[in-house]
Order: C-alpha cells, then structure tokens, then sequence
C-alpha cells in the first residue's frame, strides 16, 4: 500500500499525465521520458516539438534513415536518479526539507560541479569543464540553479518538477552531433547572458520579468539547430525555408520549437494567458535579434542611442531592446573568452562550417565560401569575424556599459586576434617553406650536369 501511495503520490507531483488529454499514452511516455517506453508500445522514435511539422528530416545530410537507438545508461539514470532523490528526500519521511529544491537535483548537482556554480558569474567559467562534471547536463543544471538564485521560481511560482522537465527536453533538442550548435554552447551563452544581467546598468533596472525572459532566450536562442545555415535551407528548398519565406528562418523556428516545449511542459499555464501569451511573443522578439543577417540594422540603432544618450532602461522598450543586444553579445561572445575557452570554440564552429560545405561539395551544391575547407582556415575565418562582426558590436558594448567585465573583453578579443595572427603567419611561412623545399630539389636536378666517372669533378 504504501508503495503504491507513494507511486501515486510521485504521479502527482511530477503533473505530467492530464486524463483529459486525447491522447494520453503520448503523455505518459513523454513523462517518462523516452525510449524505453517507446520501444515497448511499437511507437517510432520522435523529436520533440510544439507540432509534428517542426521536425526537421534533412534528406542532405544524413545518407540513410537513423536508427532506433537503444537505451542509454544516461537516459535510464536521468529518471532513476529523479525518483530516486524523492524516495530518499526528508519530504517523505514527513520532515520539512532545509532545501526544498535539494530533492530534484541529481547527484551530478553535487561535488566539483556545485562548487563551480559559486563562481558562475566569472567570466573565465570553463563550461566544457562544467558539462564533463554533470555528465553532458550542463544546460539543464546551469539554468536551473540561475532560475534559483534570482528567486524566479517562487516570484512565478514555477512548479519545480515542470521547471526540471522544461529544461531536461530543451536540453535533449540540441543536437549533440553538431560539433558548435548544442547544448553546450547554449548552456555557454546563458552563462554570458547572467554575466551581462549582472552588469550595473542592468542589475539595477531589469523586472523579474526581463530576468526570466533573458535566461529562457539565452537557453533556447538556437533549439533543435540542424547544423547548417540559412543560405543551405534556402537553396535546398527545406520547408522551414518555405514555412517563414526565407526570413530569420533558423531564429523564428528556434522560437516555435520554444514555445512548443513551454506549452507541453505546461510551465507557464498557470499564468493569464494574456501575459502567457505575451511572454511568448517578447521571447521570440529576443531570438529573432540573433539572426546574423540582422546584425546591422541591430548595431545601427544600438550606435544611434548612444550617440543620442537617450537610452533610458526605465522605459520598457529600452530594456528589452538592451536584452536583445545583450543576447546578441552573449552569442558571439566566444572571440571576448580566455584562448583556451575561444579557441576550442572557433576550432568547433570551423569544424562545422567545414561539414556543411562537404555535404554541399557532395551533393553538388555551390560551397558556400565559408565552409570551404579548401580555401580557408580556422585562422582566417576568425580573423573576419572577429574583425568585421564581434569588435563593432563589443565596442558599442562597451560605450554603453563600461565596466570592468567590458575591458576584460576587449583584452581578451585583443588577445585572440594577436593570438590567430600569428598562428596565420606562422601557417603560411611553414606552408612557404614546404613548397619551396618541392621546387628546390626538381630545380637543382634539372640545371645539375652528371660528369662521368674519372672526371676532375668527380
């Protein structure tokens, strides 16, 4: 009986089976949380989304149909270790818990990765370190714990297991495949994105709303990225390409897949749903601003406030205009990191810049140029970028808020470029030195006389 109570109990809590749904054994797995399940009952494995038309079926970049994978420990362990903190809670045993959100950590929480947490606001926090230490969960533990610290939490009265479900399945959105575009790198820039909340201009104005909208953006800002750019969509007729008429396409399905998980985890439905409905539109408005193609018109206006100095964040507009530069900072902040984070950051964006133009050359595509591995280098992609996107952005930053934090980042971008220039230099000396040690031995062998044997040059 008192197995059952607490099965029931657990059921309860975790409010993922609504018997009014129509269909409810979708429910059911989805709490669960997988595979296993999926196998049993004959269902095909699915991704996650707001609507079965977001999943994304590249004919280009996979050569044959991905198997049904079978179950991982880590997916096994992920619900395991959930009910095991309940069981084991004080919650249970009928004393009021010191912590009440120690129950719903897994153990992953505790350790070298906690104490990294302490420190989450530096800016030479290691997420790769970070994510080692929590078993590839560092998007979901990172967000929760900044979720905690700025008291979102109770201030919106977040059902915790929901909020712990929410992140769990955007975690498992990113595609872990992608050497740049996973959850890793989200779990980087919501870093950076606490780290710019912090800054003076921003702890003192933003809302609990701003707060709470920045981190959900910087988390979910490139959800289910299929590892390839716009221009690919475009020219390979993807239906997503067709769906937002080649606009934003990647930003405004980054967006969707969001609401989607915000509304199947049911975090937010306990809110009006005019202010539901309002988030959801101020948090694709945050998205859509990392749209690259964008960055100009961003940056243009961003100068002109500055020029003007009439930016005044205690003016709704001005502060969401701000997150979304802040956002944009926070995504490309990469080149602004200490070398040993901004260098195995480039390393992986060429990685898959590289992959991408592969599958075009293979397909007979037009390589898009900088994905060509042929013609270009880690080097000199991050020499561009550094110089004709990173810098104009992080120099108007840093009129508008200059800081300590701010000169760090021009340093260290200062750095890196000194840093991948002489890298370049040296490349293309070592590259020099070889083709001339090719041509030298032909040279000689082609001007050289043979004297016959006896000669006096013998």
């Amino acid at each position: 009986t008192t197995i059952v109570l607490l099965f029931i109990l657990f059921i309860v809590l975790r409010g993922a089976i609504s018997y009014d749904s129509e269909d409810q054994t979708a429910l059911y797995i989805r709490m669960l949380g997988d595979v296993r399940v999926r196998s049993q009952v004959g269902f095909e494995p699915e991704r996650r989304g707001s609507h079965p038309y977001l999943y994304v079926d590249f004919r280009t970049l996979h050569s044959r149909p991905e198997a049904a994978r079978p179950v991982s420990a880590r997916n096994v362990r992920r619900l395991l270790s959930f009910q095991r903190y309940l069981h084991s809670s004080r919650f249970f045993h009928g004393i009021p818990a010191n912590n009440p959100l120690g129950y719903i950590l897994d153990d992953d929480f505790t350790g070298q990765a906690k104490l990294m947490l302490q420190k989450v606001g530096n800016w030479n926090f290691d997420i790769f370190l970070f994510d080692r230490l929590t078993n590839g969960n560092s998007l979901v533990n990172l967000t929760f714990h900044l979720f905690n610290t700025y008291g979102l939490i109770e201030l919106f009265q977040l059902d915790m297991v929901k909020l712990r479900r929410f992140l769990v399945m955007i975690q498992e959105d990113y595609h872990c495949q992608n050497p740049y575009h996973n959850a890793v790198h989200a779990a980087d820039v919501t870093q950076a994105m606490y780290c710019y909340l912090q800054e003076p201009k921003l702890a003192e104005t933003l809302t609990s709303c701003d707060l709470l909208l920045g981190l959900l953006a910087a988390a979910t800002h490139d959800l289910d990225h299929p590892g390839v750019n716009q221009p690919f969509l475009i020219k390979t007729d993807h239906y997503l390409a067709a769906l937002y008429k080649n606009s934003s396409v990647l930003e405004n399905h980054h967006w969707k897949s969001a609401v989607g998980l915000l509304r199947e985890s049911d975090l937010l439905s306990h809110l009006p749903t005019e202010d539901r409905l309002n988030m959801e539109e101020r948090l694709g408005s945050l998205i859509l601003a990392t749209d690259i193609s964008r960055q100009n018109d961003y940056l243009s206006e961003f100068r002109t406030h500055l020029d003007k100095g009439d930016l005044c964040l205690t003016n709704g507009g001005h502060r969401h205009f701000i997150l979304q530069m802040a956002l944009k900072c926070a995504d490309i902040c990469n080149p602004c990191r200490p070398w040993k984070l901004s260098k195995q950051w480039s390393e992986k964006v060429t990685e898959e810049f590289f992959h991408q133009g592969d599958i075009e050359r293979k397909h007979n595509l037009e390589v898009t140029p900088l994905c060509d591995r042929q013609s270009n280098s880690v080097a000199n992609i991050q020499i561009g970028f550094m110089a004709y996107v990173v810098e104009p952005l992080f120099v108007e930053w840093s009129r508008f808020s200059d800081t300590r934090l701010s000169q760090t980042m021009m340093s260290h971008l200062s750095l890196n470029k000194q840093g991948w220039n002489e890298g370049r230099d040296k490349q293309e000396a070592s590259s020099s030195r070889a083709s001339e040690e090719q041509r030298t031995p032909a040279t000689k062998d082609s001007n050289s006389k043979v004297l016959p044997q006896g000669s006096k040059g013998s």
